[in-house]
């Protein structure tokens, strides 16, 4: 059962691929949808489910305190490291560019991956719990599929790159719910992970998606888009957890 749901996650990560390579001339408009969906994940998701694991294990302001520190480490990675903001060459530009969205790609397939892990995890728990969180999981990583897709097209990669990293994001989850047949992970462990990734999905999508969605397009329509991405992601994860 582990495995079928987590090769749907497979089929639901690129179907929203796809989408997005499919309209990348809309780009600014999925963009918007994207920042929304990445921000709601952080918030109605990823919060969430670390401070529930984590609370009998670290106080609450312990692990808002770990979300902090994932949003400033992943702004060093993107201002310092991979000096975004400083790069004067056009080659030099288009480099930072390129690998700014392999960072992002990256992250977003290792949460693809924690995905398939909080499905194998769950079903170790009970089929009623492991059936709720693989609903959730299977609504947002379609959202995954395009903002992966989104953070390689808008940073100067090319389609061809861009369908390959949606191949390494939609065979993330089932890696990760294949992987719990061997190993259990302690929640207080996951909890910090979860945490981690919240912060760096906060900055992600604050930081990157939103202003390059708003930058050449500064239309109502945008805005729009980014607050439908939020609250689909908000009313799918409800719905799982009814």
């Amino acid at each position: 059962m582990v495995i079928i749901i987590a090769l749907a996650t497979f089929v639901s990560t690129f179907a929203g691929g796809l989408l997005a390579l499919r309209f990348k001339d809309k780009l600014h408009l999925i963009l918007g949808f994207s920042a929304g969906a990445v921000i709601g994940v952080a918030f109605f998701d990823l919060l969430p489910e670390s401070i529930g694991l984590g609370s009998n294990f670290y106080s609450l302001s312990t692990v808002t305190a770990i979300t902090a520190a994932g949003f400033l480490f992943y702004l060093i990675l993107d201002r310092v490291i991979f000096l975004h903001s400083h790069a004067h060459e056009d080659g030099e530009h288009e480099a930072a560019h390129i690998e700014r969205g392999v960072l992002g790609a990256g992250s977003l397939s290792f949460h693809s991956f924690l995905d398939g892990l909080a499905i194998g995890l769950a079903f170790q728990l009970s089929a009623a719990v492991g059936a709720v969180v693989a609903v959730a999981v299977l609504v947002h990583d379609f959202s995954d599929g395009i903002n992966t897709v989104n953070l390689i097209l808008k940073n100067q990669g090319q389609s061809r790159f861009a369908f390959r990293w949606l191949i390494v994001d939609a065979m993330a989850p089932v890696l990760g719910a294949a992987s719990t047949l061997f190993f259990r992970l302690p929640e207080q462990s996951l909890a910090i992970i979860l945490s981690l990734f919240a912060g760096f999905f906060m900055y992600i999508g604050a930081s990157d998606l939103v202003p390059e969605s708003h930058h050449a397009h500064p239309k109502f329509l945008t805005t729009a888009m980014t607050l439908v991405g939020a609250a689909v992601l908000f009313a799918a994860i409800k719905l799982a957890n009814l």
